[in-house]
């Protein structure tokens, strides 16, 4: 379990590294602004926001990745710390979105699935 759990961590720092791209570098380009639903104004308009939000995507991948790497290290209390901090906050958000704009649904599933399986297999995997 605790295999899984590094593998669905992994995925999900992936995936906020690459929201962290979006947001933080490539907000105001017309791909991104598809993907986020936004126009060339708004795009100017939330330019500052959207490059900070992204540096904390950035940051919740590099705590769970170092979390995953003190695991794979042996030191288990502190990664695994780490992991659910990391992880955790990635869930937590994802609910915030979703329960803020049901239309975001699809984003927050997104954003939310790899970092709870990593969450849920982690607790079981330490419990066992």
């Amino acid at each position: 379990m605790v295999v899984l759990a590094l593998v669905a961590a992994a995925l999900a720092a992936l995936i906020h590294v690459y929201i962290f791209y979006l947001e933080s570098l490539a907000w105001a380009a017309p791909a991104t602004r598809r993907t986020f639903g936004t126009s060339e104004q708004e795009a100017q308009a939330t330019r500052q926001l959207a490059f900070n939000q992204g540096f904390y995507n950035l940051f919740l991948a590099v705590v769970v990745l170092v979390g995953s790497g003190f695991v794979v290290a042996g030191s288990t209390a502190i990664g695994a710390t780490l992991v659910f901090a990391g992880a955790g906050s990635m869930v937590a958000a994802g609910l915030v979105l979703v329960l803020s704009d049901r239309s975001k649904a699809r984003a927050a599933l997104i954003q939310l699935a790899a970092p709870l399986v990593a969450v849920v297999a982690l607790a079981i995997g330490l419990a066992g």
